[in-house]
């Protein structure tokens, strides 16, 4: 317990209950059932994402071009069912858009294995590639439908209840495949040796080779599973948004990588869990979603989102500097 207390998952999840209970006070429609189970869905794709990124940065890597594999794969996807008169479950799509999605994120392990080039300068550029490619080969008109399957699941809630005022509301399934990814990511890094691979891949580089790690096929992994996984998070939101725009999601990364590193992952590698990255999420969601009800302007929930990521990321800097002063001072007795 009293390890936990000093972890910055503790510290992330007082914030996060602190900004709840004050936004509660100032507004009590935040604790209301339809408000949980809309910052529920808004954190659907930002949690997808979120597993991806906390790969990615404990491996000592950035990846700053899943957005724009997320936003391709959902437009590709919408195209190609359009294209088949396709109306069946929304599985297919979900299953095409991951393809589509893996397929790119093998074209950034490609980019970052072989040629050995920073992953932010190599994500950087492929971000721009994956953008440019589907805005001037695949199309850039807004798609202002969706095939019915998408539709469909856009639809379905786990639990329906009718509120106060008499509206209807629910928890969108897919919530569910928020938990299944969560849970496989989970089990990946504590459990597996590729998970082994990838933390020891993020503490040393040149350690991880000396022991026999095969770094380029660990890389080919963690790319094309956080590729994956846009193109899951990519057709889940276009599915909420009824709709494929071609410019959505790209410019937003930002939000999801705060969140992983607000979580406890250090941007050096090495270290990150699901449960600090689920609470950074939590964290992140709600400042998009509810400063506004405590009339904080959307121009500054940015402002209070910088101050936080300064503040979170801080902590365990200031944290690590003292271990190693107390470490230090140890030694020398």
């Amino acid at each position: 317990m009293k390890k936990f207390l000093r972890t910055n998952e503790f510290y992330v999840a007082i914030i996060l209950i602190l900004l709840c209970v004050f936004i509660g006070i100032k507004s009590p429609i935040f604790f209301s059932l339809q408000n949980v189970f809309d910052l529920l869905r808004s954190s659907i794709t930002m949690g997808i994402f979120a597993m991806g990124t906390l790969i990615v940065i404990v491996s000592g890597g950035f990846d700053v071009s899943f957005t724009a594999i997320a936003v391709s794969s959902m437009y590709i996807t919408i195209k190609i069912l359009f294209a088949i008169n396709y109306e069946g479950s929304f599985l297919v799509a979900m299953i095409i858009s991951a393809v589509i999605g893996l397929l790119m994120g093998l074209i950034n392990a490609s980019i970052i294995g072989f040629f050995r080039i920073p992953t932010l300068i190599a994500t950087l550029g492929t971000q721009s590639l994956f953008h440019g490619f589907l805005l001037f080969f695949i199309g850039s008109k807004y798609i202002n439908n969706v095939p019915d399957g998408m539709l469909r699941f856009s639809r379905s809630n786990l639990i329906t209840t009718v509120t106060p005022s008499g509206a209807i509301t629910g928890l969108q399934s897919g919530i569910l495949i928020l938990v299944a990814i969560v849970v496989i990511v989970y089990l990946l890094l504590k459990y597996t040796m590729i998970g082994r691979n990838i933390y020891a891949l993020g503490g040393s580089r040149e350690a991880a080779e000396r022991a026999g790690i095969n770094v380029i096929r660990t890389q080919f992994f963690i790319y094309g599973f956080v590729g994956m996984l846009a193109g899951i998070g990519g057709i889940i939101h276009g599915a909420h948004y009824k709709q494929g725009n071609p410019f959505d999601l790209v410019g937003t990364e930002l939000n999801t990588i705060a969140a992983v590193v607000l979580g406890g992952a250090l941007v050096t590698g090495g270290r990150g869990t699901v449960l600090g990255t689920l609470l950074g999420v939590a964290l992140v969601v709600v400042m998009n979603n509810s400063l506004i009800l405590i009339g904080v302007p959307s121009e500054w929930q940015k402002v209070v989102l910088g101050i936080i990521l300064i503040i979170g990321t801080g902590i365990p800097a200031y944290q690590n500097m003292h271990a190693a002063r107390r470490v230090k001072a140890n030694l020398a007795e």
